[in-house]
């Protein structure tokens, strides 16, 4: 930890403990109903017993109030387990101001805001420019690609949701204002604008559909992808980046599904090219 608490109830080792089961065990076990409710419990289970006696009155109803409905991203989420650490910590020592339900109002007004942001860093922007710097490293077939992948993300992800797990720890109730209202709205938009350029950007570079039909005719050629890049450049990779943002975002077609659809589709038209190409 990064400085000195207040409150020395728990040691770096619970906590430390909390985190681990956090990030391993946040979506082991699901359900509409709950959704991530019992990773967090689990996650806090040896901090409450450090904190209560266990099978007491006080480390049951912690334990109840922290099996809720709970759902948020899970990496950046870390934040919001290490700030629930930190109040647990603070009621434990007699902090009348802190309650369960206070400690439970700031989850789920931290989970919403959090979970924006984070859907909004991850997917639509960390992802992205990792998978464009390993795709620009496999492209001659050099395994650093994928490796370079996944030892960043996954370095990046593990680093980072601790370094923010211990922050929300340090910060305690203090770190409501600074990812609720304007301040959090203002970085999630920012982010997903930087997200969706970051998208365009590798759409642009590694979408590829070209279409090699040439019309010979008796006294000239047409050249069906010049015609078509001088109306529109790269016009047939922009069609099929919004048809599958259109299948997978209003037809929920998964992107596994979609990955074999454009095998099948690839093959099969690469077929019927290089047939065309042998009856010339």
């Amino acid at each position: 930890m990064t400085k000195k608490k207040q409150y020395q109830l728990l040691d770096k080792k619970t906590v430390s403990k909390s985190y681990n089961r956090w990030m391993m065990y946040n979506l082991a076990s699901t359900s509409y109903e709950f959704l991530e409710a019992f990773g967090f419990a689990y996650a806090m289970e040896p901090v409450l017993k450090k904190l209560y006696a266990k099978n007491s009155d006080e480390y049951r109803k912690a334990m109840k109030r922290h099996s809720v409905f709970y759902n948020t991203e899970p990496q950046l989420g870390s934040l919001v387990n290490g700030i629930t650490v930190g109040l647990e910590e603070q009621r434990a020592t007699g902090n009348n101001e802190i309650t369960g339900d206070f400690i439970n109002s700031l989850k789920v007004g931290l989970m919403g805001p959090l979970a924006g942001i984070g859907d909004s860093m991850i997917p639509g922007m960390l992802i992205p420019i990792l998978l464009s710097i390993g795709m620009g490293l496999a492209s001659g077939g050099s395994i650093l690609g994928p490796l370079f992948y996944i030892v960043a993300y996954n370095l990046i992800i593990v680093f980072g949701s601790r370094y923010l797990y211990f922050k929300g720890y340090e910060l305690g109730a203090e770190s409501v204002d600074l990812f609720v209202g304007k301040t959090a709205q203002r970085i999630t938009q920012a982010i997903t604008v930087l997200g969706t350029v970051v998208t365009g950007g590798v759409a642009a570079s590694y979408v590829k559909v070209p279409l090699p039909i040439v019309i010979k005719m008796s006294s000239s050629t047409i050249d069906i992808q010049k015609i078509l890049d001088g109306i529109y450049p790269s016009l047939i990779p922009l069609l099929l980046v919004f048809i599958s943002w259109w299948f997978m975002s209003k037809k929920h077609v998964s992107p596994i599904k979609m990955i074999v659809a454009y095998f099948i589709l690839a093959f099969v038209g690469y077929g019927i090219a290089y047939g065309i190409m042998a009856l010339m």
